[in-house]
């Protein structure tokens, strides 16, 4: 079992709430981590057709056997548990009672505080982090394995072939994820709507551009990026626009969560092939960017990244919020460090006051201290930030 990096967050939560809904990607790890939580408590899952069935019919009862909590997954597919979990908790204020997961934020999310805000506690579990990896002593020299690989457990403690695995797990989440949250029509559409989302990985997004390669209106285009963000396919960086007189541009930056998957939507099967690939550049940010997600996330931290650009074109790749003393981190996949890599940076701190932090990450293997504003940090340092 490899451990998890957001297990003393989950312990600190389990102490401070009643229960503690913990959401993310499906396959990401929430059963495991939930059952090393829960001790001796029971674990129920709603996946199961005729445990749904059982608790859509009486759900007092059902909930009844579960006097001293109980790990209920997949929950959000049973909707009325919660107004009777809620009656559960408020006759009994013991810390830690249930743990909750789901595989979709918004389901959840929406139930959680509709009926039990102030007594849970919320955390996001997402694949596999290279910090993640680095302990338990699966990591790999070369970047790009871990890019192509991305951070599903199964595939690193199986060791399994992660094209093969990728093609299987998104048959099953749009043919079983998708008709469960939203009633989508057109499968096929909706799957070439995902491959174009690959396609504007680490680029701002023009959803109107996005509407008409697909052939929808920009309606469905946001309801469906909705959909994709709740279920942790995809997220969206917003822009930084804090205190530059400067015209910025304000529509958000699209990364996938895990470049394993990405990669796959990509059509690209083998680290050597992804070398090759035109794209390179913005997987390898896409990977940066997701593994600092990962890092935040796991120490309890969910907001705080931006990416900043400007109307003439100067930008950021990644700006890190952190106690009103933002962060500007510039993402190079080139393995030979040049001068010319720092020019975002340079301008970003030529308007910041104060003594701003600035680091460029890049593909190559060594670090070095710039000045005492700005490092160069290896790829293989992701970990610490």
């Amino acid at each position: 079992m490899i451990p998890r990096a957001i297990l003393p967050e989950a312990k600190e939560m389990l102490q401070q709430f009643r229960t503690l809904c913990i959401t993310g990607p499906r396959q990401s790890g929430k059963t495991t981590l939930s059952k090393m939580l829960a001790g001796t408590r029971p674990y129920v899952s709603f996946e199961n057709p005729s445990v749904q069935n059982e608790a859509e019919q009486n759900p007092e009862a059902f909930l009844a056997q579960y006097k001293n909590g109980a790990i209920l997954d997949e929950v959000q597919r049973v909707p009325d548990i919660f107004r009777y979990l809620q009656g559960i908790l408020d006759h009994n204020n013991k810390r830690g009672q249930f743990i909750l997961t789901g595989s979709n934020n918004f389901l959840l999310q929406e139930q959680v505080s509709q009926s039990l805000a102030g007594r849970a506690g919320y955390l996001s579990l997402l694949p596999l982090s290279y910090a993640e990896l680095v302990k338990a002593k699966l990591n790999k020299p070369d970047v790009n394995q871990h890019i192509i690989r991305g951070g599903y457990p199964e595939i690193w403690a199986e060791q399994l072939k992660p094209d093969k695995w990728m093609s299987s797990y998104i048959q099953t989440y749009v043919q079983r994820d998708v008709r469960l949250i939203r009633n989508i029509s057109n499968l096929s559409m909706f799957n070439r709507f995902i491959h174009l989302c690959a396609n504007y990985a680490g680029q701002i997004l023009n959803r109107d551009e996005l509407a008409k390669q697909v052939g929808v209106d920009t309606k469905t285009i946001l309801a469906w990026l909705g959909l994709l963000e709740n279920s942790y396919i995809l997220f969206l960086l917003p822009p930084w626009y804090n205190n530059l007189n400067k015209r910025i541009i304000k529509s958000p930056k699209l990364y996938f969560y895990d470049t394993g998957l990405l990669c796959h939507l990509l059509n690209i099967k083998s680290a050597d092939a992804l070398k090759k690939s035109n794209s390179y550049g913005s997987i390898f940010e896409n990977w940066v960017i997701s593994e600092i997600r990962k890092n935040n996330f796991n120490a309890g931290i969910a907001n705080g990244m931006y990416y900043f650009r400007d109307s003439t074109g100067n930008e950021v790749d990644l700006i890190l919020e952190r106690e009103n003393n933002p962060a500007a981190i510039e993402i190079k996949a080139g393995t030979t460090f040049n001068t010319p890599m720092l020019k975002g940076i340079q301008y970003w701190q030529k308007y910041q006051p104060g003594n701003q932090t600035s680091i460029l990450l890049y593909g190559g293997k060594e670090t070095k201290i710039i000045n005492d504003k700005t490092s160069v940090v290896a790829w293989h340092e992701v970990d610490d930030i």
